[in-house]
């Protein structure tokens, strides 16, 4: 096995005990903070397989809320999450599922915050890195450690050419791309991870290509 750097032997900095089970935890509920853009008002956790069975003794509960409360991988209030979302007005919902998945280290969050609600389903794959596999019942891969847009569009032809032409033109070099869609011919999902930020302007010019119904942009790290 190659590895990039020191950081994948040792794993990441991190309140414990374990990287999979609580720094690849936290790292999905922030990331679905993220995509929802901010804290949300209630959260619906579903847990799968080992999350399922172990997130008790490994604090997964806990390390999922305290990203949804906005806390890194080496926040201190992790450990105090369920207090902390009391005191942030977030109420929350551990369930716990017999459903297999795909992964075993598995979580579904659902939020909602008045009108608004996004479906995120993250697995942690060890080393306290993780995957998001689904938004809002839509295939994705994204690993949040890229800076990366999340276009909604109309799935027909030229919108997918007209939103990386924007991209081109702003000299973004595209790091992974791919499209998922329920349906033919009804709103389709493409994921873009960049290896740059965007501009605001370039975002706006994005949001108003035709076919572009919603653009959610999501900060790697």
């Amino acid at each position: 096995m190659k590895f990039k750097s020191v950081f994948d032997i040792i794993g990441p900095v991190m309140v414990g005990p374990s990287s999979s089970h609580t720094a690849g935890a936290a790292r999905i509920g922030l990331l679905a903070r993220n995509l929802f853009g901010g804290q949300a008002e209630k959260v619906d956790i579903y847990l799968y397989g080992s999350f399922r069975d172990t997130y008790q003794g490994h604090a997964t509960d806990v390390a999922l809320l305290g990203g949804l409360l906005g806390y890194d991988t080496d926040d201190d209030r992790i450990i105090r999450a369920k207090e902390e979302a009391k005191l942030n007005n977030m109420e929350y919902s551990i369930i716990e599922m017999n459903e297999e998945r795909s992964h075993p280290n598995t979580a579904v969050l659902h939020l909602f915050k008045g009108e608004e609600e996004l479906v995120i389903e993250g697995v942690s794959i060890g080393g306290g890195k993780i995957e998001l596999v689904s938004i809002n019942g839509y295939n994705i891969n994204l690993s949040g450690n890229y800076h990366a847009l999340l276009v909604f569009h109309k799935d027909e032809f030229g919108t997918i050419a007209r939103v990386t032409t924007k991209l081109g033109d702003e000299e973004l070099n595209i790091s992974q791309m791919s499209v998922s869609r329920k349906e033919k011919g009804q709103v389709a999902l493409m994921t873009v991870e960049l290896d740059d930020t965007i501009s605001k302007e370039a975002l706006e010019e994005i949001r108003a290509v035709k076919g572009v119904d919603r653009v959610i942009e999501m900060t790697g790290g």
